[in-house]
């Protein structure tokens, strides 16, 4: 049986990547031990793992995770007053399939999509 699931998006620096999810986005640092090439986040009870790597080119990055929440509109207003920047495309919107969302890009260009079920 599944219960949890865990995406591993890429990074290209451990420091600005744990610097925005955790300063900026409010996750905290999981794990008893520091890797070098790897981190694991977690916010209430979304996970998220990233594992380095130098040589990606953000421009050809596709990592995305679509992330439920229970209250989008306080959310996105959170991140906006904390001045982050919501990706140019995603502004929160009421999409035809019955979701309320919003996107921001990481600093390796993952997609970042927050969604709560409007139905």
């Amino acid at each position: 049986m599944l219960t949890d699931i865990h995406p591993k998006l890429p990074m290209r620096n451990k420091t600005i990547t744990k610097d925005y999810y955790i300063n900026q986005l409010g996750f905290r640092e999981l794990g008893d031990k520091d890797y070098e090439d790897y981190l694991m986040v977690k916010k209430d009870t979304v996970e998220i793992h990233f594992f380095l790597f130098k040589d990606l080119n953000p421009k050809e990055n596709y990592g995305q995770v679509y992330i439920r929440t229970d209250n989008i509109d306080q959310l996105y207003q959170e991140l906006l007053d904390k001045k982050i920047a919501i990706h140019p495309n995603g502004k929160l919107t009421i999409q035809p399939w019955g979701q309320k969302e919003f996107s921001l890009l990481d600093p390796d260009t993952n997609l970042l999509t927050f969604g709560q079920s409007i139905l």
